[in-house]
């Protein structure tokens, strides 16, 4: 197996870890379809490549929600990966639909007032059927792979890997009991029911597009990403053990 194709986005401490294991790093992602599996460092870059429609399986380092490897345990997990048999996990690419083109997640969807200090009001529905309706700074639906992140940090749960569900959770409510919700990702519709400040469209952290009152996102699960879970990898319960993958 020597010289096997690895794709990286990462830094250069990453493409040392792969030319060290015996691998030929490639940092082109218009030719990661020729390689073995892609060595991904932030969240950015896994969501990127999941909305790049990546087919090679992941490994991810130091990210947090999905089982991960530290820095330091790179080159071994990339030496493991090249001569044997490594568990892998699938966790769900999660499109944003309403009035626009479909928008890819790995982690969270969330509407939040565009303006600071400001508030508007928010309704989750599961199934076609109204569940809450709240005043907040905006609301968030997480991943299994997103709940350790925005989600814990604003009240909601941690989600495990593998269930197929979101958290959805508001974000600074005006009322302190408003409440959070696991349900299934692709039953969840959050929409803006009053147009009294701007708001706007997140994807995994990223400003999307402004929404409008009325407009109704829908979520649904659009593929899966792999990712590997070597020995010593950690994720949202501390260490990963990880399952044979499909």
């Amino acid at each position: 197996m020597s010289g096997q194709r690895v794709g990286i986005v990462g830094s250069e401490r990453v493409t040392e870890a792969i030319e060290a294991a015996g691998g030929e790093p490639v940092d082109d992602d218009r030719a990661f379809d020729t390689v073995a599996f892609v060595v991904a460092e932030t969240e950015s870059a896994i969501t990127d490549l999941a909305r790049d429609g990546l087919d090679a399986p992941i490994l991810a380092v130091e990210v947090e929600g999905i089982p991960s490897v530290p820095i330091d345990r790179l080159e071994a997990s990339i030496e493991r990966i090249r001569h044997g048999s490594v568990p892998t996990m699938r966790h769900p690419v999660v499109t944003a639909a309403g009035s626009f083109d479909p928008i890819g997640a790995v982690f969270d969807v969330a509407l939040m007032a565009a303006e600071p200090a400001r508030i508007s009001e928010f309704s989750v529905h599961c199934a076609g059927e109204e569940i809450s309706r709240f005043r907040a700074d905006g609301v968030v639906a997480s991943t299994p792979a997103g709940s350790v992140g925005y989600n814990r940090n604003a009240g909601g749960p941690t989600v495990a890997l593998g269930t197929g569900v979101a958290s959805i959770v508001p974000i600074a409510p005006f009322a302190t009991a408003a409440g959070d919700w696991v349900l299934s990702i692709d039953d969840v519709e959050l929409r803006v029911e009053r147009d009294e400040t701007p708001v706007e469209l997140l994807a995994d952290g990223r400003r999307e597009l402004p929404v409008a009152a009325d407009d109704a996102i829908a979520l649904s699960t659009a593929g899966t990403i792999e990712t590997y879970a070597p020995p010593g990898a950690t994720g949202a319960f501390g260490d990963w053990t990880g399952t044979d993958g499909d």
